[in-house]
């Protein structure tokens, strides 16, 4: 067996994680320290497999129900290439195309799609205290339809983005961080600027700075938030970010400035995301069908993003950085000044050396979702990877 691979099975084996076998994935500071740990170890492990052209399927037949709320590029095949990985097919529910629209429940929909699915993926994240909420609908769904022996399995759920995090990025966001610094071990005492960033666009989610700030804090970190006044996230995951660095040696703090945040840092993600006070009344708005209101709030923010143009990741601000080379992060697609959009979140040529880096960080991201979903299917996840790599079948003949 590879050695690497064998590396990965070890460190398995020195965890508990025995809670996620039949479980799902919503938040990250849900899980256990071990369970965060064996989703990289699997993700690391189910990399390995495919490098050395090793099929990793664990399914014949079945499965995996996407369904997204938002648009989405890298999130969409991530979570195809991640089912298509261990075997299952992807099927994308369209809700124009479904008897949603006639009155259909959450929980006759969710049944409906799920005779022979093993994972259900969602991305619901543009209203504050939607999404989640409805993620767990559908789990509760389908948790009563397997009781009922209405369906024979049931299907495992992945949050591909909520309204309050975004695991699957975060998570290839952090593993990508640990192999680009030599390991774990190596994150104890780095300095991470998740800071707000000018975009010409509105109503961006909160769920990756609020996903950033609750996962890195673990890992004992120095995590700074820096936004401008009234770009708050919410105050919860703020509490979950204290509570970790507490736990973890690390430190948790908030600033108005993007330069003290940048100063000295080792890894930077600008990013921006709308206020969480504006996220709220959206959702009121939306709920009451005020459209109008919609449009006049979206005028609102726009005007208000256009007083903090000077919120950018300019050559500059990455010179106060560690000797001027910090990591440069973003969940993409980034809006880059001079190319997508006039004044952006970065400068073009910030975005161009880091090009590579950056996709490098997005191609985490399917062996993130396939790890979330190995270990929620099989008992022993270890003694699965070691059959795989017995079996050793090719993935396709060279």
């Amino acid at each position: 067996m590879n050695a690497k691979l064998q590396g990965y099975i070890d460190r398995l084996r020195g965890l508990d994680f025995s809670g996620m076998y039949d479980g799902d994935f919503f938040l990250t500071w849900e899980k256990t320290d071990d369970e965060i740990a064996a989703v990289f170890a699997v993700a690391d492990a189910l990399r390995c497999l495919r490098e050395d052209n090793i099929s990793a399927r664990i399914f014949d037949s079945g499965l995996g129900i996407s369904l997204f709320r938002d648009n989405s590029t890298r999130t969409r095949f991530s979570f195809a290439s991640a089912c298509n990985l261990l075997g299952l097919t992807v099927r994308d529910l369209d809700e124009g195309k479904s008897q949603i629209a006639h009155g259909e429940t959450v929980r006759e929909t969710a049944n409906m799609v799920s005779f022979m699915a093993d994972v259900i993926g969602i991305r619901d994240d543009m209203y504050i205290g939607k999404g989640n909420r409805y993620m767990h609908e559908v789990v509760d769904a389908v948790t009563q339809g397997y009781q009922a022996g209405v369906l024979e399995q049931k299907p495992t759920l992945v949050n591909l983005q909520c309204d309050i995090d975004h695991p699957t990025q975060c998570m290839a966001d952090l593993l990508h961080v640990i192999n680009t610094f030599g390991g774990v071990e190596n994150l104890k005492g780095k300095k991470v600027a998740m800071t707000w960033a000018y975009s010409p666009s509105y109503g961006k989610p909160l769920s990756v700075p609020q996903g950033v700030i609750g996962l890195f804090t673990r890992f004992g970190m120095d995590v700074v938030l820096a936004h401008p006044k009234g770009y708050e996230v919410m105050p919860e995951v703020e509490s979950v970010a204290e509570a970790n660095a507490r736990a973890s040696g690390g430190s948790f703090r908030k600033t108005g400035s993007m330069a003290e945040a940048f100063e000295g840092a080792d890894i930077v993600y600008p990013k921006s995301w709308a206020p969480f006070a504006a996220m709220e009344k959206r959702t009121d708005l939306y709920s009451n069908g005020d459209f109008d209101g919609i449009k006049a709030l979206e005028k609102e923010l726009l005007g208000q993003n256009a007083t903090h143009k000077d919120w950018c990741c300019t050559e500059d601000m990455m010179a106060k950085t560690k000797d001027g080379k910090a990591l440069y992060l973003h969940c993409l697609p980034a809006d880059i000044g001079g190319v997508s959009c006039v004044d952006g979140e970065v400068a073009a040529s910030v975005f161009d050396r880091y090009r590579d880096p950056l996709y490098k960080q997005a191609s985490y991201k399917p062996y993130i979702i396939a790890a979330m979903i190995f270990l929620a299917k099989q008992k022993d996840p270890a003694a699965t990877l070691e059959a795989l790599a017995r079996r050793n079948a090719p993935r396709h003949l060279k």
